[in-house]
């Protein structure tokens, strides 16, 4: 079981940049699939990236080439860097994690009702 914080979200102007912070304590001995998810007023939750345990990265097709998640080497922080960022970015922004696979992220979906613990969000608002 972990917690999950995240921080640095806020407000910009189209084409601009922002970045997230997930600061993750409690096991970190166990490897997870670590990712960002994305929740506009009146839609879906929906997911934006992922990482798993060896690094590999997947997008949401959307914010390809725009948006970059990493994380450090202890599972301990993650991150989503926001470069060029639209009105359509503006939501609230989540953090999750899933050690159900070992670490892997056997959706390239990056599917919600795969993660269990969730950060408590963090809003992005982008103006035009």
């Amino acid at each position: 079981q972990v917690r999950l914080v995240e921080s640095g979200g806020g407000s910009v102007q189209a084409g601009g940049s922002l970045g997230l912070s997930c600061a993750v304590s409690g096991d970190l001995s166990i490897p997870y699939c670590m990712a960002w998810f994305r929740q506009a007023p009146g839609k879906e939750r929906e997911g934006v990236a992922q990482i798993d345990s060896s690094g590999t990265t997947t997008y949401r097709d959307s914010i390809k080439g725009r948006f970059t998640i990493s994380k450090d080497n202890v599972n301990s922080w993650l991150y989503l860097k926001m470069n060029r960022l639209q009105p359509e970015d503006t939501a609230k922004y989540y953090c999750a994690v899933d050690s159900a696979y070992g670490g892997d992220c056997p959706s390239p979906a990056i599917p919600v009702s795969l993660f269990g613990q969730w950060g408590q969000g963090v809003l992005v608002t982008v103006s035009s």
